[in-house]
């Protein structure tokens, strides 16, 4: 488990809160229902607006993968394919059946199936090429919930604080209220921004950044099994999936 998320924006919130203890407020003071459920609530019905009910339904299953999941690295696969290519090498690719089922990557397991099952090197690579892209087309569209999220949310808090100064101006005859009123309004707009910058623009980046992860493994998966069912050398199939990783997982050059 990644736990980027959840400690980037429970720090934010701490560092918010300190900050403002230290300024002398009272934290207690900002949790005021009326501009909480205006902007959480009107932003999150805007949102939704944006798409339809299946979006939404996958946007908020996305919410827990964004605090808490994770990928496996890329070059985990590099080694699992050369050992599937040596064997085939030795063996033919009739002998990965047993293999295949101990394969903890399913796409990889469905690849290296297609190819035992004889299916066409072409239609391999296209069939999970089109589940690629399928669910980079799904990801997208999870990480675009909370993007339009983060910009519609300052603009309700704006909504909420004139409504709240209208609520100020209804009461003018009340001087001793209308401290305690302006406060709450200019509450909206704080919760608007915060809400943006804090909670779901972070998200949306977490998103995308998690479908790109993904994505590459993927694509590194797929040019493994081609190199499979072309029967190439695993040492050569290692060096060119190994150059299709970041430089953070490719291993250290051997000293001299």
């Amino acid at each position: 488990m990644d736990v980027a998320t959840s400690a980037g924006v429970g720090g934010a919130f701490v560092v918010i809160i300190t900050a403002n203890v230290l300024e002398g407020g009272n934290p207690m003071s900002m949790l005021l229902l009326p501009p909480l459920l205006l902007v959480f609530g009107a932003t999150i019905c805007v949102s939704m607006a944006g798409g339809t009910m299946d979006d939404f339904k996958s946007s908020l299953s996305a919410l827990g993968r964004a605090f808490t999941g994770s990928v496996p690295s890329s070059g985990d696969v590099v080694p699992q394919v050369v050992t599937l290519a040596e064997k085939a090498r030795r063996e033919g690719l009739l002998a990965l059946e047993d293999s295949v089922k101990r394969l903890d990557d399913e796409f990889l397991a469905k690849g290296v199936t297609m190819a035992i099952d004889g299916t066409d090197p072409e239609e391999v690579r296209e069939i999970l090429e089109a589940e690629v892209m399928a669910k980079k087309r799904a990801d997208k569209q999870a990480a675009k919930f909370f993007a339009d999220a983060g910009a519609y949310a300052p603009t309700i808090g704006i909504i909420g604080t004139v409504m709240g100064l209208v609520h100020v101006l209804e009461n003018l005859a009340q001087p001793e209220e209308l401290g305690h009123l302006i406060a709450a309004a200019f509450l909206a707009t704080l919760w608007g921004v915060l809400s943006a910058n804090v909670m779901w623009l972070p998200i949306a980046s977490r998103l995308k950044r998690l479908s790109e992860l993904e994505a590459a493994r993927m694509e590194v998966v797929i040019e493994g099994v081609a190199a499979i069912q072309a029967g190439a050398n695993p040492r050569i199939i290692s060096q060119k999936l190994t150059s299709l990783l970041p430089s953070s997982q490719q291993p250290a050059p051997e000293a001299a």
